[in-house]
């Protein structure tokens, strides 16, 4: 389209100054850390003052609005155009902030954090994953929007606004979730693709040569192109896509890397290193700035002051909005302050062991008996799956699925996409009203794992549904039986991890997920389980505790000490068992949560671990990893040391080692 559209001369000729503020700042910022990446922010100046200075409907001084316009740097690593329109746009970053830049408990860290810099919407880095927290943001704002605007009040018309660049496109993660955006036409959703060419490594002609624009036509998305350098252009597209925008948008915005600089712009050598100080001189003078380091000129903070009123007058006019609709519908008010602060009812314990679950049953099926008596109490509880809702159980049965024509529904089937699925969820998480609950095996947690570790980073609540969780859901084979998965999740910090022995401690891993404001891996099996005894305790006593005992041993000092999680839990009570008639004395602990048993006081720690007590045996069809932490280097770690085998449940017992036979063989 040919973009250009009549922008008002006074306002364009400050946010061409705007522009050359934040390329002066990017500057100075990064030759004074002397480490980051100027080229970027130099080259998006244009794009970053027009957003911030004209198109984005939010108050920086109350980052919690619900209503703003969301703003995200998907190209993460381009943080000072953020931190630098951040603090012109009147954000609680100081002009010290900007200055103490990539140090050490700064607000401004080498790539955007949400928990260290108020503003920031998501943390970003890992190229790709902002695009993915963008798009699970603009659906949740989509089902929010259905969910409680009115004929007469819309409550939520916001956007969101993504800036991804060369790399965030090669990523595959932004091919699932665009692919998934365009299919539900998400039109509150726009992309800017900063396409200037460059990667760090050099020109991307050496390795990206796709037709971007086609790609994302064929994706069901509007494709706009234009200069990003030229606010004419940048003026026109976004008044076209206000106006009519009926489907996400991608703006391929071609922009020159380090624009300003004469001797590196256009290459790499600007992409992530300082300009060093004879370039910083020549780029000032070309550019028409002060050799002054972090200079801003009057006008320009003139301006921004003057769109702060504006900025909390369109605040003002939605809480006006607000309590009209308030008055009018009290019960979906009810409705919105349960989901602002997931509220959870006072009988939650009780109501969950109220759930009549009958066992022998598989862990799958005893939280999807749960999950669907949470869904009728949680009304910001939302299901979905990376196409097998089927198999990992995680649907929601009274609810719909949700669609491009249909956004009340509770349930997001997200294809095959696990990876993408997964930086949605956050994004979900993100609108701060939703807790998303997602599913797939478990070995294809794999695909999921760095869009989970940022999801712990941000301690975002997000719940993990990963079934088929050992060897034991048989025939597969290993491609699907997960070997390493468990201690590869308890490495991830603050990611909670619970494998419950059965359908009791499947009730207590719900309270511990809901309980918990950070994400949670519930680890649950494929084959049916039978009921263990002394699980049916309350949650503070058990599953609440991380590790407790289920059999005491009698009187005197204990002989083993036998501890396991998940579906081995049953097996080393059978072990108990035949230890006992041999004449032995033995302890059995049910170890569901790894990370709330290291929470409690050293006095509980030790009662479950401390003393002598005998031979330890850790008992789970997993590496071995981190076990010796608790049985101590001369126990005895009943575990996988390979991987599994395409067999039946009972011939994989047999063949490594998981039987109560072969388990009394290596432990007496």
């Amino acid at each position: 389209m040919q973009a250009h559209s009549n922008l008002d001369p006074d306002l364009k000729q400050i946010l061409s100054k705007t522009a050359n503020t934040i390329r002066q700042l990017t500057i100075d910022a990064v030759q004074k850390a002397d480490s980051g990446h100027p080229g970027l922010p130099m080259g998006c100046a244009e794009l970053g003052a027009y957003l911030y200075g004209v198109v984005l409907k939010q108050n920086p001084k109350n980052t919690h609005w619900v209503n703003r316009d969301r703003f995200i740097l998907s190209a993460g690593h381009g943080s000072m155009l953020l931190y630098s329109c951040m603090h012109l746009a009147g954000f609680n970053l100081s002009l010290e902030d900007i200055k103490n830049f990539r140090q050490l408990h700064s607000k401004t860290p080498g790539h955007p954090e949400s928990l260290d810099t108020e503003g920031v919407e998501t943390t970003t880095g890992p190229l790709g994953q902002g695009f993915g927290n963008a798009v699970g943001q603009a659906l949740g704002f989509k089902i929010l929007a259905a969910k409680f605007n009115t004929e007469r009040y819309k409550l939520f018309t916001n956007k969101i606004f993504v800036l991804m660049g060369d790399g965030c496109v090669m990523e595959g993660v932004t091919s699932e979730t665009s692919s998934l955006a365009g299919t539900l036409r998400l039109d509150n959703l726009v992309a800017v693709y900063d396409s200037n060419q460059i990667s760090l490594d050099g020109p991307t002609s050496e390795n990206l040569t796709e037709d971007t624009k086609l790609r994302y036509q064929a994706y069901g998305w509007d494709v706009f192109e234009i200069d990003g350098n030229d606010l004419e252009a940048i003026h026109g597209v976004f008044n076209h896509i206000n106006e009519r925008q009926a489907r996400p948008v991608l703006i391929i915005a071609r922009t020159i890397i380090g624009k300003g600089s004469p001797n590196k712009a256009g290459t790499n050598k600007v992409h992530g290193s300082p300009l060093g100080p004879e370039e910083v001189k020549a780029t000032k003078e070309a550019l028409g700035l002060p050799q002054e380091p972090f200079y801003i000129p009057q006008v320009v903070i003139d301006f921004f002051q003057n769109k702060l009123l504006k900025d909390a007058d369109l605040e003002k006019q939605w809480k006006n909005t607000f309590d009209a609709w308030a008055r009018e519908n009290p019960d979906l008010l009810k409705e919105f302050e349960v989901m602002t602060h997931h509220q959870l009812p006072d009988n939650l314990e009780e109501i969950l062991k109220a759930v009549e679950i009958k066992s022998p049953v598989a862990g799958r099926k005893a939280s999807q008996d749960v999950l669907n008596v949470l869904s009728t109490h949680l009304p910001f509880l939302y299901g979905g799956s990376a196409d097998l809702s089927i198999s990992d159980l995680t649907m929601m049965k009274q609810f719909g699925v949700i669609d491009k024509d249909h956004f009340k529904g509770r349930n997001i089937k997200y294809g095959v996409r696990e990876f993408g699925m997964a930086t949605m969820a956050t994004g979900l998480a993100q609108t701060d009203m939703i807790l998303p609950l997602i599913g797939t095996f478990l070995t294809f947690s794999d695909y999921m794992r760095n869009a989970i570790r940022l999801c712990a980073l941000m301690k975002r609540q997000v719940v993990y549904q990963f079934t088929h969780d050992s060897i034991f859901l048989g025939e597969d084979g290993p491609t699907h039986q997960p070997i390493e998965h468990y201690a590869a999740l308890r490495a991830i910090p603050q990611l909670q991890v619970i494998r419950p022995a059965d359908a009791n401690e499947v009730k207590m891993a719900w309270i511990a997920s809901l309980l918990y404001k950070g994400p949670t891996a519930l680890l649950l099996s494929r084959q049916n389980l039978p009921e263990v005894a002394g699980t049916n305790v309350p949650y503070s006593e058990g599953v609440g505790r991380g590790a407790y005992i289920i059999k005491k041993e009698k009187e005197g000092k204990a002989d083993f000490l036998l501890v396991a999680t998940g579906s081995e839990v049953w097996l080393a009570m059978d072990v108990a068992a035949e230890l006992e008639k041999l004449g032995k004395n033995v302890r059995v602990v049910s170890f569901p949560c790894w990370e709330l048993f290291e929470k409690q006081n050293p006095e509980y720690k030790a009662s479950i671990f401390g003393g002598d007590l005998g031979k330890r045996i850790s008992i789970e069809a997993g590496v071995e990893l981190g076990w010796h932490k608790y049985i101590g280097s001369d126990g005895i770690a009943i575990c996988m040391e390979g991987f599994g085998a395409s067999a039946p449940y009972n011939a994989l017992q047999k063949e490594f080692g998981f039987t109560v036979e072969d388990i009394l063989a290596r432990i007496l």
